[in-house]
């Protein structure tokens, strides 16, 4: 079994899917990014130098977009929906600068991590910081309905985070339980992120559940896809970061799949492995026994799967050109892989 033929790039120079929610929303946007620089100001230098450290090194702002569509979806928009796209960029920035000092990672996207200039201590307070940063932004809106959903996304990120560290080093980890784990530390902010944008345009029903639905499989999709990426994709080319869950020793789909698949002296090699006792030599092994079942192209299948619900999820909602740019959002992320 081959991998499966992904979906058609797109024409050369044409804008992808992120780059064309970001122009629809350009005014939002903006409005987003003069908050995120207003409310991590501190007295405190570091507090603004390390979070502008991240904030401000090129991530795509995916999740704050989905709020701010979600809301202009239905009709909504405004001061509301903008600050709570603020908060949610806080909250996915907190949880960045935690994760980096848990799995003690160099790089960050595509600079040094911030717990290696400022060191563990100050990336952790920062964090906890832009946590407490986004709950001002919450109460500010002045809906109790979006701090309810909001504060329980980011204890069940919490908890995903606990059940990941949990999980790592065992080689027996199974697809149930590695998806519950992405369930919570990576779709549940994005399900948050739509389902606050519906509520806080005044659609807190059917709407505000599709959004939530949407935002929910499309944040799965993302990681399954990221899992993909960490052992070169389709294409089989590794980046600079590829490799870091093996090192880290995290049991993600595309190793699931590979261990049920192997044989005993393979499944002694994993446990071996994602144990800590490997060399550099043992992620070449990793990724040719992953190709050889198919690791790549069933993870990336259980992607597509997602995506397509992510996409259907949107069918009840009024179709106007921010219902067609969140669309195009999970053919985005299942085409980084190709």
């Amino acid at each position: 079994m081959g991998p499966a033929v992904g979906p058609a790039k797109q024409a050369a120079g044409a804008p992808h899917a992120v780059d064309r929610l970001a122009a629809l929303l350009a005014e939002d946007l903006a409005a987003v990014d003069a908050l995120i620089h207003q409310h991590m100001a501190s007295p405190v230098g570091v507090i603004p130098n390390l979070a502008a450290h991240l904030i401000d090194a090129g991530g795509k702002r995916i999740r704050p977009l989905i709020t701010l569509a979600a809301a202009r979806l239905l009709g909504g928009g405004g001061d509301g929906a903008r600050k709570l796209a603020t908060a949610v960029e806080f909250v996915h920035s907190a949880t960045l600068l935690h994760d980096d000092v848990v799995d003690l990672s160099d790089m960050r996207r595509g600079k040094k991590a911030a717990n290696l200039i400022w060191g563990n201590s100050a990336s952790v307070l920062v964090g906890d910081f832009l946590f407490a940063r986004s709950f001002t932004l919450m109460v500010e809106t002045g809906d109790i309905q979006v701090l309810d959903i909001l504060s329980r996304a980011a204890c069940i990120i919490a908890e995903g985070e606990v059940m990941q560290l949990a999980a790592a080093n065992d080689a027996e980890t199974t697809r149930e339980r590695y998806m519950d784990i992405i369930g919570a530390k990576t779709a549940a902010l994005f399900a948050a992120a739509g389902k606050a944008g519906a509520v806080v345009a005044g659609r807190p029903g059917a709407e505000a559940t599709a959004l939530e639905t949407y935002g929910r499989e499309l944040g799965l999709a993302f990681q399954l896809v990221d899992d993909a990426l960490d052992y070169g994709g389709v294409s089989a080319t590794m980046g600079k970061n590829s490799g870091d869950d093996f090192r880290e020793g995290k049991v993600t789909l595309p190793i699931v799949f590979a261990r049920e698949a192997g044989d005993d002296s393979e499944r002694t090699f994993w446990r071996r492995v994602i144990s800590g006792e490997r060399s550099d030599d043992d992620f070449h092994r990793a990724v040719a026994l992953i190709r050889r079942h198919d690791g790549i192209a069933l993870t990336l299948q259980a992607a597509r799967d997602h995506a397509a619900r992510a996409k259907a999820a949107l069918e009840i909602l009024p179709a106007n050109a921010y219902r067609e740019a969140l669309a195009d959002l999970p053919d985005f992320v299942v085409d980084r892989a190709y």
